[in-house]
């Protein structure tokens, strides 16, 4: 561990500056623009990044999240990592699969550990095949009960089907079993039967509890506008569709059967053509019809499409494909251009296409994608431009100096433009967990030790 360092920051206006405890990693940029990222430096940075991955991503949640009473993972964890007194102990299908998922690349990653980690993954593969799953009409709930006893009607969304099949993809990965790999094609199954589009493409989203596309909004009292991930009932989204490619992508690559190979090439133009605009932005959402319907540009988003685009054409066999790395280049492009804190780094939560960012407040999510995506791009371009490794080494910079809870452990959810962290934040709920920072600090600290020309550690 590095020595810990007393940084004064202001909480704001409004609050009196408080001294926060940061052990951090030693940062220094090297002199020379014409290589950012220099053998000797990406071996210190793979380990820097290897370790944040054990001990704020991996540690603060294995063994702790385990419900070994009722099932599956705790989800409410406070800023001390304590679980909240009365949280109803929720299991909802996007973090049970996420953590699972995590679980299931670390069996990969630390070899001497893979037991532990592998009886994790199948922890998480039966509380989604034995509690979320619908047994009557198939498909996973939202989200149920600790007894399982299904929410919001038992409604069902293709964003959550789409991390189910993702986790199951790779805990088949990580333990052989083909109960994993049958329940990723059995959700692909039901996804194809009840929510394919078959007349405009893509996937209708939101469905009831027998599967049905819910088109119109509710009209009942109690019901609600907004489906599962925030969006209005009869509309597709980038956030749906973007997850179905990446949940198709890892399917494929473990079970290379030809109607998933068209679905999957479909997906992907879909992204790439439909939802991906000039000059580098993603719309958020649209009719069945494909026609987008305006709103702001997130710039988390962008720079993790880059990355799913490319995944996606590797894995269809097309790894070097011009109109995918066009497309993916143009949004980290955009994102650097409009979304990019010079001065700070790190990229703001959301803005315009043309104008300046309107959120500034910069969230972990967001931060560990754009890391993944500059380093893509500077692998990619690197001989062409130093602009993405330096971009890269910034990133990583603000990162480990502000995005990280030294004294608890974990990410902070939430900073200002100036890393200032927002008070009163917790570690984990349904939407905050290890999936978007896990998936980077994997893909970012084995790409260093290949630049580095340095086998992945495996301690």
């Amino acid at each position: 561990m590095m020595p810990c360092l007393w940084l004064p920051l202001a909480l704001g206006c409004a609050v009196a500056a408080a001294v926060l405890p940061l052990c951090r990693p030693a940062f220094a940029a090297p002199k020379t623009a014409d290589s950012p990222l220099p053998p000797t430096l990406c071996r210190r940075l793979a380990d820097e990044t290897d370790r944040n991955l054990r001990e704020h991503v991996l540690a603060p949640w294995f063994p702790r999240a385990l419900d070994q009473k009722f099932g599956g993972f705790y989800e409410a964890f406070d800023e001390q990592w304590a679980r909240p007194v009365g949280d109803g102990n929720v299991k909802s299908v996007v973090y049970q699969s996420r953590l699972t998922w995590i679980a299931s690349r670390a069996a990969h990653r630390y070899p001497q550990k893979a037991v532990s980690y592998r009886a994790m993954a199948r922890h998480g593969v039966a509380v989604l095949s034995d509690r979320l799953w619908d047994r009557e009409n198939g498909g996973f709930f939202w989200s149920v009960s600790e007894t399982g006893e299904p929410f919001r009607n038992g409604e069902k969304h293709a964003y959550g089907v789409a991390f189910a099949i993702y986790a199951a993809s790779a805990a088949y990965q990580a333990t052989g079993e083909t109960r994993a790999l049958d329940l990723a094609k059995r959700a692909y199954a039901w996804l194809e039967t009840h929510a394919q589009d078959t007349k405009n493409g893509g996937y209708y989203e939101a469905l009831t509890c027998d599967g049905k596309p819910i088109l119109t909004i509710p009209t009942a009292p109690d019901a609600t506008v907004a489906d599962p991930i925030g969006m209005r009932y009869g509309f597709k989204s980038m956030n749906g569709h973007i997850h179905l490619l990446e949940a198709l992508t890892a399917l494929y690559g473990l079970w290379p059967d030809a109607g998933l190979r068209a679905r999957l090439k479909e997906m992907l133009r879909i992204v790439r053509d439909k939802v991906a605009v000039e000059p580098g932005c993603l719309n958020l959402f649209f009719t069945p019809q494909w026609r987008p319907v305006p709103d702001h540009d997130s710039f988390g988003h962008d720079v993790e499409t880059a990355y799913l685009l490319t995944e996606a054409s590797a894995v269809l066999g097309r790894p070097d494909d011009a109109k995918t790395w066009a497309t993916a280049r143009r949004l980290v492009d955009h994102a650097l251009a409009f979304g990019w804190d010079e001065k700070n780094g790190g990229f703001y939560d959301a803005g315009s296409a043309f104008g300046a960012a309107t959120i500034t407040d910069k969230v972990w999510w967001t931060q560990a994608e754009g890391l993944n995506a500059l380093l893509l791009m500077h692998e990619r371009y690197g001989r062409e431009t130093p602009r993405y490794g330096a971009a890269f080494l910034k990133q990583w910079e603000f990162i480990t100096r502000r995005q990280i809870d030294y004294g608890n452990t974990g990410w902070l959810g939430k900073v200002s433009a100036e890393g200032v962290p927002i008070p009163g934040q917790i570690k984990s709920d349904a939407w905050k967990d290890p999936y978007h920072q896990g998936r980077a600090l994997l893909n970012v600290s084995q790409t260093l030790r290949k630049m580095a020309n340095e086998k992945t550690k495996t301690p």
